[in-house]
């Protein structure tokens, strides 16, 4: 497999390389060179998901890895359920928090975990990212008690949920988190300065596990498939899909899914507040707004990272981007889908509240569609106790860290205080 990076397409990396940099020259996005079409995809959707996931990314990867490493890094990483729910006769949403950390990033972390563990070698390295909530614990999870491999993860004090916090900052080890007094963009733009610093790029061995890497998005495209696959045992139509969108990197998987041959109506990108895409969609004009903080706070990103790629994948493939409906929900409109939601019987929390309200609103007379749940109701339990009236129990997950004390440092949005707390914590 090999990629090139956005900004520069004269810099070219294999697969190995693009899953170890992150990033290329300039911070800019690694997109492979060649999309695959898959020849027979309606036999494929007849498959298990694990079967079916390694010849989706055997499809991207064997020509490097061999197809033996493909399916053994399927078989560690992908060992949890995936289960499509209907909620009403026009929708359905896909489960995406079974995992070990009750949320869909489970699936990218654990596969580029799994990638980095065959690729790394003898080389020791850093994992430096950003979380607006459930990439943190994700990758948290995904990495831990690895011997050649830490992790640092910045967040935004006080603007995730604090058991959302306490899954990814009470393990200690080789798990390192920082706190830091701003929002998620001030997070994700440290990220960036520390891998523009070569002192700490390359003395750190830095690594990033944001959706910005390669490997993490190629593993989303696998459950897109099954979304489909479960859904095509019912209709015989193409669906609908509302993705719940911060960095968009979810979105990217799934319009990577399509152009392979995946049978999609159309995709609708469901954001909060931050509605610099939908906004984007509608005017063509691209502003990104101040970050507004907002109970879906996971989606509280006004400059997505990933939209690049979006738009490469639409370009490569002689798309209109009207192939995404735009769709911006304020708080008050996230409290009235989390309450419709739960009259028709189905419990959900705040993002994937707004997927579902933003596919309503979308869908044609003749038109179904599949939702993404992209955590667990119980991560948010705060808002979705106060705003449907209820004290949800803790699953097992999060139950084994609700008492257990935070660890991050506390730090400015300031660059040199992250520098030198990189070096003090991190260097050999």
């Amino acid at each position: 497999m090999e990629l090139y990076n956005l900004k520069h397409p004269d810099e070219r990396v294999s697969f190995s390389q693009a899953v170890k940099l992150g990033l290329g020259k300039d911070r800019g996005l690694f997109f492979p060179t060649r999309i695959p079409l898959l020849d027979d995809v309606e036999a494929l959707l007849a498959l298990p998901f694990g079967e079916r996931s390694k010849r989706v990314l055997g499809a991207w990867l064997a020509d490097e890895l061999g197809q033996e490493v493909v399916d053994a890094l399927v078989d560690k990483a992908f060992t949890f359920p995936v289960p499509l729910v209907k909620v009403d006769d026009k929708r359905y949403c896909l489960e995406l928090f079974h995992g070990p950390t009750l949320a869909f990033k489970d699936f990218g972390a654990r596969f580029m975990a799994q990638c980095l563990n065959v690729l790394a070698g003898d080389e020791r390295l850093t994992i430096l990212t950003a979380t607006s909530g459930d990439t943190g614990a994700a990758v948290a999870d995904a990495f831990y008690g690895l011997e050649k491999v830490q992790v640092c993860v910045l967040y935004p004090k006080g603007k995730i949920s604090l058991l959302q916090e306490k899954m990814f900052t009470t393990l200690g080890n080789n798990i390192h988190t920082v706190a830091v007094e701003s929002d998620f963009d001030a997070c994700q733009a440290l990220v960036k300065q520390a891998f523009d610093d070569a002192e700490v790029r390359d003395g750190l061995h830095l690594n990033s596990a944001n959706s910005i890497n390669i490997s993490r998005l190629l593993a989303q495209i696998c459950y897109y498939f099954e979304a489909v696959a479960q859904y095509r045992k019912d209709h015989v139509d193409a669906p609908v899909i509302a993705v719940p969108s911060g960095n968009f990197g979810n979105l990217t998987a799934g319009f990577f899914a399509k152009a392979m041959g995946l049978p999609v109506k159309r995709f609708v990108a469901a954001t909060n507040s931050n509605d610099t895409v939908p906004r984007y969609l509608a005017s063509s004009s691209w502003q990104v707004n101040p970050t507004v903080a907002t109970m879906s706070n996971a989606m509280d990103v006004a400059d997505p990272s990933n939209w690049p790629r979006v738009e490469t994948i639409a370009r490569v493939m002689n798309w209109s981007l009207t192939e995404i409906d735009g769709v911006a929900m304020d708080e008050y409109q996230t409290r009235d889908a989390l309450l419709a939601l739960q009259a028709d019987g189905y419990l959900s929390e705040p993002h994937a509240a707004i997927a579902a309200e933003a596919l309503s609103v979308r869908l044609g007379k003749d038109e179904r569609g599949i939702f993404l749940g992209t955590a667990h109701p119980a991560k948010f339990k705060d808002v979705v106790d106060r705003e449907l009236s209820l004290n949800l129990p803790l699953p097992p997950e999060l139950a084994a860290v609700a008492d257990k004390s935070v660890l991050s440092a506390t730090l400015a949005q300031d660059f040199a205080a992250l520098k030198a707390h990189l070096f003090a914590t991190l260097r050999d």
